[in-house]
């Protein structure tokens, strides 16, 4: 079953449990944590504080993206029991097969992400050790972008090394994605879509959330 991750960036946040339950309720599968440092990328989000004031909502478990340097060293403050995957970037990371055995090291899967512009073959090396590959369709730092088209071709070629390998890691898009793509990304081979303005954007979430489960079955 292909899986929806609203990313909290975009949300509400004077509302932000009662938007993370909301979603958690209308078919999100997970709560995408979008973290920066206004280094790796030029913007600064939020921290474990925040998300970690979730942990006693009512929501899915956590997806958290970490668009951080230095990642080894923020790792273990996003472990909690919610937490399904930490991701990190492949650009960001000097030593990369060790800073996914530390994320492995704490019991929760690890994930390593691309920027539009980084080819596959900078993680061919790790794709047996990873459980997710986040390939970014947008320029990471700000929500609302418009979607790469080329980013389609990149998705495909990354199922098709998955199965030629016989791997079974997850493919994530992040950035842009719109009810309008949907259905094409997951014909592509994605499994996981990161969706933020597209649903928290809208006047009725509920209805765009289903709108969105519709377009991915």
């Amino acid at each position: 079953m292909k899986k929806l991750a609203p990313s909290l960036l975009s949300a509400d946040f004077s509302r932000l449990g009662e938007q993370a339950e909301l979603v958690s309720k209308h078919g999100a599968d997970y709560l995408h944590i979008d973290v920066m440092d206004g280094h790796f990328v030029p913007n600064i989000s939020y921290g474990a504080s925040v998300m970690k004031s979730l942990n006693n909502c009512d929501t899915v478990k956590y997806d958290v993206h970490l668009m951080i340097e230095n990642a080894d060293d923020y790792v273990e403050d996003f472990v909690t029991d919610k937490t399904e995957y930490i991701v990190i970037h492949q650009e960001a990371c000097l030593h990369l097969y060790r800073s996914l055995q530390n994320i492995k090291s704490f019991g929760v899967k690890a994930g390593v992400a691309l920027n539009p512009a980084t080819p596959l073959c900078m993680i061919e090396e790790v794709l047996a050790d990873v459980d997710l590959v986040l390939v970014m369709s947008v320029e990471p730092g700000f929500g609302g972008q418009k979607f790469i088209e080329a980013s389609l071709e990149k998705i495909k070629r990354l199922a098709k090394i998955r199965s030629e390998k016989g791997l079974n890691f997850k493919i994530e898009v992040d950035g842009g994605v719109s009810t309008q793509n949907a259905k094409k990304l997951i014909e592509a081979g994605a499994d996981i879509l990161v969706v933020g303005s597209a649903v928290f954007g809208a006047d009725d979430i509920p209805a765009r959330m289903n709108e969105f489960r519709k377009e991915m079955e």
